[in-house]
């Protein structure tokens, strides 16, 4: 799932921003220690998301306070990101986390007990309601694990999975996202290997057609008032340009 924006706005005139280094300009590996920073660039970005949403959002918590839901919203994405640095490929751009990205290598998953008990994925047994557990673990994960072994079959274990990339507000247009992804569709081509996604976001698809995905199908999520769309994207690897 990806997300460029952010939920919030100002009313007020920007200050500009200090032109980065170049050294910021660059993709680099997050370290478990950053967890926190690099889940509150996810938690902006992906704060009127429809999915991120669809956990929390479930009318069987009626009295929660907007505070209340922003609180587990940012703790779920503080699980996600720690358990990505644990097993996967956390990625930041930026000078100060402008930029996101949460991609699983081939044959790597954050499934196995010791990732879930150090990254806190468990906790979310005891931090969603009832629905939201239901939502999350009954029907969210199984959706999107079968999809993915359906679409690329033999190939689930040995492609990239683009989990989660999402970017400030106040950086958007200086190609962050875009060097976030082409981070890992450069290693992917050289190893001759595919990329996965799924697009939570009406615009992004059309971003990532220019990044070489294409839209494979939609699935759903039906347990909520409304249905949450989901578009699946692949890339395929590029052959090496010849000399």
């Amino acid at each position: 799932m990806e997300s460029t924006t952010s939920g919030s706005s100002n009313s007020t005139s920007p200050s500009p921003s200090p032109k980065p280094k170049l050294s910021d300009s660059k993709p680099r590996v997050i370290k478990p220690s950053e967890y926190k920073a690099a889940a509150a660039c996810l938690a902006e970005a992906f704060a009127i998301d429809d999915v991120a949403q669809y956990f929390i959002e479930t009318g069987d918590r009626p009295n929660w306070t907007a505070q209340q839901k922003w609180n587990l919203h940012l703790r779920i994405m503080e699980y996600v990101v720690s358990a990505h640095c644990l097993k996967g490929l956390a990625l930041t751009v930026g000078p100060n986390y402008e930029g996101v990205a949460l991609w699983m290598p081939p044959g790597s998953n954050m499934d196995d007990f010791c990732t879930i008990v150090r990254s806190g994925m468990w906790r979310l047994n005891y931090k969603l309601s009832k629905e939201g557990k239901k939502r999350f673990f009954d029907e969210f994960l199984p959706l999107l694990h079968n999809t993915k072994h359906e679409v690329m079959g033999d190939r689930d274990d040995r492609s990239w999975y683009l989990v989660y990339i999402g970017t400030k507000k106040e950086a958007r247009g200086k190609g962050y996202a875009r060097k976030l992804v082409e981070y890992v569709t450069d290693i992917a081509d050289a190893e001759g290997r595919a990329c996965y996604l799924e697009s939570s976001n009406d615009v992004n698809p059309i971003i990532y057609g220019r990044l070489g995905f294409h839209m494979v199908k939609t699935i759903h999520l039906a347990r909520g008032q409304q249905a949450v769309a989901l578009d699946i994207m692949i890339r395929e690897p590029k052959p090496p340009l010849k000399a």
